[in-house]
């Protein structure tokens, strides 16, 4: 059986109290909840206006973002908007869910409730969405458990890192420095083959690496390939396997720093450079170096045309050079907790895939 949005739910945000942005406190009696990412965006010790007819489901209305609300809470910035249905003894996880799966077109920064009300529900009975709502639910909560133990591996390998050497910056123990120009064998940029010759990509085989490929620690493809004449007709160096590749101008260095270690040769663009070890150290190790001072690098991150991070103070900032086969050591730490880190992807990913499908098959 379809409903129509309107047959299901009301439009309650008019109970809802807003706290503005910076009334928000880190710890507080009460939840606020916004459009954002994050299930919860803040705490607040007030309890006037306070909303407590819950379960609910609020929606991003610039965000698109679905969340399922089971205590009582204040809203927090413009756009979040409270829906109750107006079916008694409803399932809210399971509208939940079939929200969550509604295709609401991106308009950007606009708002999308108009979309919203458009969309018809699947709405089988009550036994058959108590099941649906139990196996998602599971589900959910096995990839929620993948995401928390890749965190807890990525501390795992920082608190190693500290224990064996320190904070990288203002580094309290005693090693030897040097910069990461005289660490280094070479330190070059890239270039882009001119898109006015289609044959420089035509059945290329050599990963072209852009930022939109950094996201992973370990390069072994591009979403898009040169061949050998469009590494011939540009600045296209290829990269020898086993070197650090970093991100140096992108809108992604507001907040991170991607940096990576190729495991095959690949070609990169002009807003990556390219890091090969010398003989002093060891590629993961000038790799979790660069991503232990991550926070200090991006603060010198200047907007130009695009974000981005001044090369020549980069190659000038100071490393900790500890002895070889100490650096050795913790990159082969690394390498085990990088098995069981794609390990975890393997399973996380899975589980997602089974999701999407399962979602698809209810309410698709």
């Amino acid at each position: 059986m379809l409903k129509t949005f309107d047959e299901v739910f009301d439009d309650y945000t008019k109970y809802g109290t807003k706290i503005k942005t910076e009334q928000y406190e880190t710890i507080g009696t009460n939840i606020i909840i916004d459009q954002g990412q994050s299930d919860i965006a803040g705490y607040t010790d007030q309890s006037e206006g306070l909303f407590t007819d819950v379960p609910v489901i609020v929606f991003g209305d610039h965000t698109r973002i679905i969340k399922y609300i089971n205590r009582p809470f204040f809203l927090g910035a413009d756009g979040t908007k409270i829906l109750k249905s107006k079916i008694p003894d409803a399932n809210y996880k399971y509208l939940y869910y079939a929200l969550k799966n509604a295709k609401i077109p991106n308009t950007g920064y606009n708002r999308h409730f108009k979309w919203l009300k458009q969309i018809s529900i699947s709405y089988p009975e009550h036994e058959k969405q108590s099941m649906i709502v139990e196996i998602l639910d599971k589900l959910e909560d096995s990839i929620d458990n993948y995401n928390t133990i890749l965190g807890l591996l990525d501390k795992l390998v920082k608190a190693r890192f500290i224990e064996m050497f320190g904070e990288p910056v203002n580094n309290d123990k005693v090693w030897v420095k040097d910069s990461v120009e005289r660490l280094c064998r070479e330190i070059y940029g890239g270039g882009t083959p001119s898109k006015s010759h289609p044959e420089y990509y035509e059945g290329g085989k050599i990963p072209w690496i852009t930022s939109k490929d950094m996201k992973t620690d370990i390069l072994i493809d591009s979403q898009i390939h040169i061949n050998e004449d469009g590494v011939a007709n540009s600045t296209a160096r290829i990269v020898p396997k086993n070197s650090v590749i970093m991100v140096i101008r992108s809108g992604i260095l507001k907040h991170t720093l991607p940096v990576a270690i190729n495991a095959v040769p690949v070609t990169v663009n002009q807003d990556l450079k390219v890091f090969v070890a010398g003989n002093r150290i060891v590629t993961k190790f000038l790799a979790y170096q660069f991503k232990m001072m991550e926070r200090d690098i991006l603060s010198g991150v200047r907007a130009v045309t695009a974000d981005n991070i001044e090369f020549d103070a980069l190659k000038r900032r100071e490393l900790i050079v500890p002895p070889i086969e100490l650096q050795q050591e913790f990159a082969d730490f690394v390498e085990q907790v990088d098995k069981s880190r794609e390990a975890v992807k393997k399973s996380l990913e899975k589980t997602q895939q089974l999701y999407d499908s399962l979602m698809q098959e209810y309410f698709g």
